[in-house]
């Protein structure tokens, strides 16, 4: 019966195409009705393989159901619903299509059981997010558009290259655990490393998602590296990498985040911040850690949406997205203000959001493999997300110094969007075991100790003091309007140089490529468009040597001759002849 159902990546694809050919309320509920029928299918879905079949000799397997790609396939399904319903009102079919292609083959990559459905997804993905950011149809989004596609086509590529050799060396297209032994396996592990932001690998995201539209980054803070997070927990989970690689990721965005003057690209640091919890969690290993980064990544999905969508919500209104253009908006936005502070609070692991019920599960997994260093980085990174997210994002736009601005609240679609993220936010938080009996292995951790709760704020109230303090005395970084660089700086440097030595070695090896073969056509056009004529002058004028033709007759000849020819009018039996001849010399050649 399932399988004589379309697979959900398909069914979201395909039903992509239908969304420019409705017009008015039938296309608003068509485009909500989507994700829900997909979400009431996942639900009805037992576990084991579905939608397999033959290719080449390999089983290909569209539908692998179990605990950790049902919990994925769900909150990317529920954030499909809320970024639909938030672009509600959008009058663009660019953005509505690339939106459920890249929904549907997201939800591709997580269902997949072999390499070959997984790599045909994973590159829907990368270029229907890309339509997504040049769907602003700005200068800057052109740019970061083909920056971004440019590098996910590479990082593909040597994804593609990892596959080949992995398929290779076992035979089979089949994944699940990898682990990181041999070539292939580090091919892989770098092509799902560049989808997840890993530093240094990370430029393109803060680079990309902030030039999207405002309904379009909403989508791109979701999918795309939390793909990556599940594919590293399926295939390298305890690799130890990970966890160096989420230290640096948890801590170095922060600062980042600290300096920047544009809302979405502070959230998009915060992003890789975050996204570093989670690869710490993988690379411990441990079933309480696996729990803690699957647990994360929802959370995560839902309270990032949230902020994206306040960001979003605020440029739409107002027009303006960086700090220093903003503030006073709380007196005639209240609400949107309200849900901001929800996932603010989600994102710093208030108790009672949902950030603490999944963050601390990360963070004591640490601390019980005695892996001190990065349980100190983790509680410093804690610390740090207050002061860029969970203060630094509400305070700048709507305390702060008053801009004058007075927008009114964004549409109701937008509204109900925030608020269903912001109800699941507190949700997850307050009652966490719906969200606990969802992951991969049986839960025994209690998130409400007094330990854990009394520990969490006193890291809450000391960033919450430290921010304070810094900006009462005037020593917090001011916001100016200036574009910082970190990695994308040897980005664009090396890759102008490249582009200027390629330009230079390529185009002239092109040149001189064109120049031989323009040449040699040339050539050969001259030659054969009087080829017949000169061979049958070579031979009749042979033959005329011979009957004693010379001088003025011989040249009266060859001049009939030659003009016969190039006019058509030759008589029939010179060219039977000629034809004759070349038979002849056919046979005896073979």
């Amino acid at each position: 019966m399932i399988n004589n159902m379309l697979p959900p990546a398909v069914l979201l694809i395909f039903g992509a195409i239908l969304v420019p050919f409705l017009r008015g309320k039938i296309k608003s509920w068509y485009m909500l009705i989507l994700p829900v029928l997909v979400f009431s299918m996942l639900i009805k879905l037992p576990y084991g393989n579905f939608w397999t079949f033959e290719f080449w000799g390999y089983e290909l397997i569209l539908g692998r159901i179990d605990k950790l790609s049902m919990l994925f396939g769900y909150v990317f399904t529920i954030m499909a619903f809320i970024g639909v319903l938030f672009a509600l009102k959008v009058k663009d079919n660019l953005q509505h299509v690339a939106a459920f292609i890249y929904v549907g083959s997201t939800l591709g990559v997580v269902f997949a059981g072999d390499f070959f459905s997984l790599y045909i997804f994973w590159e829907f993905m990368a270029v229907s997010s890309t339509f997504l950011i040049l769907a602003a149809r700005t200068k800057e989004a052109k740019n970061a558009g083909f920056r971004y596609i440019l590098v996910h086509l590479i990082g593909g590529l040597i994804l593609l290259a990892g596959i080949i050799l992995y398929i290779h060396k076992t035979g089979s297209a089949k994944f699940n655990y990898i682990g990181l032994d041999g070539i292939e396996s580090y091919l892989i592990f770098i092509g799902i490393a560049l989808n997840a932001a890993a530093i240094p690998l990370h430029a393109w995201l803060p680079d990309a998602y902030p030039n999207g539209t405002p309904t379009s980054t909403v989508f791109l803070s979701a999918f795309t590296t939390k793909s990556a997070v599940y594919l590293f927990i399926r295939t390298f989970p305890g690799a130890t990498p990970l966890i160096w690689i989420g230290g640096l990721m948890v801590s170095l965005p922060i600062f980042y985040a600290v300096l920047e003057n544009d809302i979405r690209r502070v959230l998009s640091y915060s992003l890789l911040n975050q996204v570093g919890f989670m690869l710490c969690g993988i690379g411990i290993g441990t079933e309480l850690a696996i729990n803690g980064a699957v647990a994360h990544a929802f959370c995560h999905i839902i309270y990032k949406a949230l902020l994206f969508m306040v960001a979003g919500s605020v440029l739409q209104m107002t027009g303006k997205i960086k700090c220093t253009e903003l503030g006073g908006l709380y007196k005639t936005m209240p609400i949107t203000c309200l849900l901001c502070i929800v996932g603010a609070a989600s994102i710093s692991a208030f108790p009672f959001f949902s950030g603490f019920v999944s963050k601390s599960m990360i963070i004591s997994a640490s601390g019980a493999e005695k892996i001190v260093a990065l349980w100190l980085i983790l509680q410093f990174a804690s610390t740090g997300v207050v002061d860029h997210a969970g203060i630094k994002v509400p305070f700048f736009t709507f305390f702060g110094h008053d801009s004058g601005i007075r927008a009114k609240e964004p549409p109701w679609n937008m509204l109900l969007a925030m608020g269903i993220a912001a109800f699941i936010c507190i949700f997850v938080g307050v009652y966490p075991a719906p969200l606990y009996n969802l992951l991969p292995y049986p839960v025994h951790y209690q998130p409400y100790t007094g330990m854990h709760v009394v520990g969490q704020l006193q890291l809450l109230m000391f960033g919450a003091f430290a921010f304070t303090l810094l900006i009462c005395s005037g020593y917090y970084i001011p916001e100016i309007k200036a574009k910082n660089l970190d990695i994308d700086w040897i980005y664009r440097k090396t890759g102008g140089f490249a582009y200027k030595i390629f330009d230079i070695v390529l185009n002239n090896i092109n040149k001189i490529a064109d120049g031989f073969v323009i040449g040699s056509a040339k050539f050969l056009t001259n030659f054969f468009k009087n080829a017949f004529a000169k061979l049958a002058l070579f031979l009749f004028v042979s033959f005329w040597l011979i009957m004693g033709y010379r001088d003025k007759h011989l040249d009266i000849k060859k001049n009939k001759l030659y003009d016969d020819i190039m006019e058509s009018t030759l008589p029939i039996g010179i060219g039977a002849a000629v034809a004759c001849f070349f038979i002849i010399l056919i046979l005896m050649a073979s």
